[in-house]
């Protein structure tokens, strides 16, 4: 066979339409019949078929027959449907607002009962979890902002400055039923959806050093029942993380369950990665959605790994900045400024997702298992790490960037998190790190927001319902740290302590 039969990367990606990672990976598997690699290129014979698609076996979504985009599909009916991101779509769309855009709501809004649902959101913060439901409700009338509340002035100041509407500043540990009904404008005719996000800093496992005690915090989660319960919405909706299904702060989400199932509702969670539905970044995260209208499901997955949108997806197009720079043109585009220490550590660290060299940095660094991604670089063709409260500073974990020798700016840690690029926040510097590492994902928000509406039009209902019963493991973080610190302890060929 000449050369001239065969393909390359790209011209099967275009004879195929999709992407050209996508031939790469099924060059890689195996999947394609005949391809040789010689250095680091692909050839595919010219008479190779494309090859059927293995990832979607089951559930709701079904490959469209000769689609060309390989878009999916919810699979409602023939004349209900929501048509999704599919896993080739083309990255730039992947934000918030292009969720919005592939969202077909239009199809299934004659389907949704003739009413307004009022949405009210406690401990809202900056609003991520209120992103989709006040866009979707401005475009399709199905959603009513009714009232916000949280306890922090700059997280309501930054919901204020974006959506235009003021949450009420309230402890909702301590404020009485009637106190947190007051501050809220309700219709006695629409019905309600409740969402919340019940402080989580209390059940994550990086906290295990402390040894305070029983963390005030935990108990929100049972309050926030008690409120649903006596509010008596539609719909609950509710994030936190993993570790609220572990074994050591079971009791706390047993309570929650109790009370919610005692006031009638069906109930449906599981814990969901963010990077499945297009946020650019692997975040673990509980989700529960609660109904006593049908038995609710959680939305299925839009994307694949190979198709994740990474850090370069997110922040490759923002202006290069050194350490303690700002943009002038966005005033969220700032960073930290470094000691001369730390710059001299990040100067070691290897472009690209490099890891802090053993030796570099801090002595106890090299004798205490778990810090490899301390110092760590993101890599610009992955995800990114979980985004926290405190990832403006290399020394918390992986939080620096790329190429520059710096932590991350306020802009890029907002759009790691899913954020608009014209999000605002308020508040003082490192308050506005705080906001973006506690919040919701907007890109999930929006495609939770959405699924809700096909719930709301009779569709993707559940037969039974899938509350969970026992918890399924220890510590769910460190799980997934103990994973990773053995990776990197592979790739780097040494253990920790040597």
């Amino acid at each position: 066979m000449s050369l001239v039969d065969y393909m390359t990367i790209q011209e099967a990606a275009d004879a195929w339409e999709i992407t050209p990672r996508r031939v790469q990976t099924l060059c890689s598997s195996g999947r394609i019949a005949g391809a040789e690699k010689f250095g680091r290129q692909w050839a595919i014979p010219a008479t190779c078929e494309k090859p059927a698609d293995a990832r979607i076996h089951t559930g709701q979504y079904i490959k469209a027959a000769n689609d060309s985009t390989e878009s999916l599909v919810v699979n409602l009916d023939e004349q209900i449907h929501s048509k999704m991101v599919g896993r080739n779509a083309p990255k730039h769309a992947l934000t918030p607002e292009g969720m919005l855009e592939v969202i077909d709501y239009k199809s299934i809004e004659g389907n949704i009962p003739d009413q307004t649902y009022d949405f009210v959101d406690l401990f809202c913060g900056a609003g991520g979890m209120s992103y989709g439901f006040h866009k979707l409700g401005a475009l399709t009338g199905r959603y009513r902002w009714a009232g916000a509340v949280d306890i922090d002035k700059h997280s309501i100041a930054t919901y204020k400055h974006n959506y235009g509407c003021s949450p009420i500043n309230l402890d909702l540990g301590d404020a009485s039923i009637e106190d947190v009904r007051s501050a809220l404008n309700l219709n006695p005719e629409h019905k309600l959806i409740l969402i919340g996000c019940a402080p989580c800093q209390g059940f994550s496992s990086h906290r295990k050093k402390d040894h305070r005690g029983v963390d005030s915090r935990n108990t929100l989660v049972g309050r926030f029942a008690e409120i649903a319960a006596a509010l008596k919405p539609s719909i609950i909706i509710m994030e936190n993380v993993p570790d609220l299904l572990a074994k050591k702060h079971w009791h706390h989400y047993l309570a929650f369950k109790t009370v919610v199932e005692d006031a009638g509702y069906n109930i449906a969670v599981d814990i969901l990665n963010m990077a499945d539905y297009g946020v650019p970044q692997s975040r673990f995260r509980t989700v529960l959605i609660a109904s006593r209208d049908f038995i609710p499901t959680l939305p299925e997955r839009t994307f694949e790994p190979e198709n994740y949108r990474t850090v370069r997806d997110a922040i490759g197009d923002l202006p290069p900045l050194s350490s303690g720079g700002r943009d002038p043109h966005d005033p969220m585009h700032i960073t930290s400024r470094h000691r001369k220490e730390t710059i001299e550590i990040l100067r070691s660290v290897p472009k690209d997702g490099g890891n802090r060299p053993h030796g570099v940095g801090p002595k106890c660094l090299d004798k205490v298992e778990g810090f490899y991604d301390v110092y760590g670089r993101l890599a610009w063709d992955k995800t990114s790490v979980t985004i926290t409260a405190r990832c403006r500073t290399p020394s918390c974990g992986r939080f620096t960037h790329p190429e520059q020798d710096r932590g991350l700016s306020v802009r890029e840690a907002a759009l790691l998190q899913g954020f608009p690029k014209d999000f605002f926040f308020e508040g003082p510097f490192d308050d506005k790190y705080k906001q973006i590492g506690n919040a919701v994902s907007p890109i999930f928000s929006t495609r939770l927001a959405g699924h809700i509406l096909t719930l709301l039009a009779g569709q993707n209902h559940a037969s039974e319902a899938n509350a969970i019963d026992s918890p399924t493991f220890g510590s769910y973080s460190g799980m997934i740290a103990h994973a990773r610190n053995k990776s990197v302890k592979k790739e780097k060929g040494y253990d920790a302590g040597e």
